[in-house]
Formats: C-alpha cells, sequence, structure tokens
C-alpha cells in the first residue's frame, strides 16, 4: 500500500509550485484533477495537447513524482440537457489518451450531480453515461472509478452499489470523509471495499467534510485494519480540499495536515 498526496490541497499553487510542495514533504506519487492544475481544454485541443503532455511530464520528473490517479470532475452527466451530458462525455474520451500517457493508475469520476427534475430519471442518465465512458476507459487499459459524494446520484454506500450493479465494471474510488460527514456506519463503508481501486482521506466528523487533523473522528487504525482485512493493494491519497464551506469544508494547513495524517497512517501501516 502506498500513499500518494493531492493536488487539490494547494490549488492556490501553481502546478510545478504544488508538485515540488509534494516532493519535498516525501511524497513519490499524486493526485491530479481537473481544475488549476489540469485544464480539459489545454488537454485535448490539437494544437496544445502536446505541449501540456510534455510540460507535465517534465514537471512530474524534475520532482520524481508519479501520478497514482486523475480526476475528471464532469459532474453533469446528469443532466436533464442532452447536449450538455454529450459534451461531457466527448470531453471524457478527449481527454483517455492524455492521461493514459500521463501514466496514472486509472480514472476517478464524479457519479454526477443530483438533479431536481427527477433523481430517478438523473440516476439512469448517470448509468448510461457511464457505461458510455466505462467502454472508451476499458479500450485503452484504463480503470474507472466513482467517487460517492455529497449532492451526486451516489452519495451513499447502497446507492453507490446500485449504480455499480448497473455498470457492471466500474469501481469506487472511497473518499472515507465522504461517508463520515454523512455518519455513514461503518459496516456500510467498509462493504464498499470489495469493489474500490482507490482511496481518498482526510480527516473529518459528523457534518464536517474537512477538519484539523486534532478534531476528526475517522478513526486511522480502524481504516488501516479494515484497509488490510479487505487485502488492499491501492493508493490511499492524502486529499485535502480548498472549497471552504462545502458541507462544512473546514480551512487547515495542506502542509501540516497531509504531514500529519501520513506519518500516523505510515506508523499503522503493517510491516511488509
Amino acid at each position: 500500500m502506498d500513499f500518494s498526496c493531492h493536488s487539490w490541497g494547494f490549488n492556490d499553487l501553481t502546478l510545478p509550485e504544488a508538485l515540488g510542495t509534494m516532493a519535498r514533504m516525501g511524497f513519490r506519487y499524486v493526485d491530479l484533477g481537473t481544475g488549476a492544475h489540469l485544464n480539459p481544454a489545454r488537454a485535448t485541443a490539437p494544437a496544445t495537447r502536446a505541449a501540456a503532455l510534455a510540460e507535465l511530464r517534465d514537471d512530474l520528473a524534475l520532482f520524481n513524482l508519479k501520478p497514482a490517479d486523475i480526476y475528471l470532475m464532469l459532474p453533469h452527466i446528469t443532466d436533464a440537457d442532452e447536449t450538455r451530458r454529450t459534451r461531457e462525455l466527448k470531453v471524457f474520451l478527449a481527454l483517455l489518451p492524455f492521461v493514459k500517457a500521463t501514466g496514472a493508475a486509472g480514472i476517478t469520476v464524479s457519479p454526477g450531480l443530483m438533479q431536481s427534475d427527477d433523481p430517478a430519471a438523473a440516476f439512469e442518465r448517470s448509468a448510461a453515461l457511464l457505461r458510455d465512458m466505462l467502454a472508451g476507459a476499458q479500450h485503452i487499459g484504463l480503470p474507472l472509478s466513482i467517487e460517492p459524494h455529497l449532492d451526486s446520484v451516489a452519495p451513499t454506500p447502497a446507492a453507490a452499489l446500485r449504480l455499480l450493479a448497473a455498470v457492471p465494471g466500474l469501481q469506487i474510488t472511497l473518499d472515507i470523509a465522504q461517508m463520515v460527514c454523512q455518519k455513514v456506519k461503518p459496516a456500510e463503508m467498509w462493504g464498499l471495499l470489495p469493489h474500490t481501486r482507490h482511496v481518498h482521506l482526510r480527516q473529518a466528523k459528523a457534518k464536517k467534510l474537512q477538519t484539523p487533523f486534532d478534531k476528526g473522528t475517522i478513526d486511522l487504525a480502524e481504516v488501516m485494519q479494515a484497509l488490510e482485512q479487505a487485502a488492499y493493494g491501492g493508493f490511499v491519497c492524502i486529499e485535502y480540499l480548498q472549497t471552504l464551506n462545502w458541507h462544512g469544508t473546514m480551512q487547515v494547513n495542506s502542509v501540516t495536515e497531509c504531514l500529519r495524517l501520513r506519518d500516523a497512517l505510515k506508523a499503522l501501516r503493517p510491516a511488509p
């Protein structure tokens, strides 16, 4: 089991600055996501995609870092507007060669935002597009997983499992803080582990999606024990956010929190 660090905790820095910060903290693997550090338009446009890939590769090599996972946001796959859904799918498919060329182990996407028109219809729209996305990812040999998250059509373990049943081959990126924020029972959360290929972790508590290390309620020993019992062999990504106030997300010092959490997890990791 290896640890990675998510660049989203350093969205206030340029990508080279963020990568340099994570490297100086001792990380050798990073998670990247669309947004401040990955511009989908630049990564897919014929005039700029080669330069975007070369720059990313150079930046990673400079700091001796490898990508563990890439999160392609695309939250509107559930939108009632077919044109908008189709646009999201086209962006995803266009990004696949770029993701493959980075050497990332897989791709994470949102299950899609819950829509006010008809929750059942939104769920079906998500499943339909995810089947097309999965086919594209499988064609080039990349695993695809959804992150069950608040405000989505699959925020809970039960909803996530329903979506996996509707899209055979789809996997889970388990954000433990998303579960704890919703007061999901541990047994339900760990029930996702057989389907989990990637894990996100930061300290959190009920109704607080992110807290400083000392204010969270996540039992790290229990987390590591559950991963060990599930024979989990993927990455654990230390993921802190700068989206303040979203479901109680508290402001933290990303460097301090990433180091404290990683070191605590290392101390609990079973000896090889």
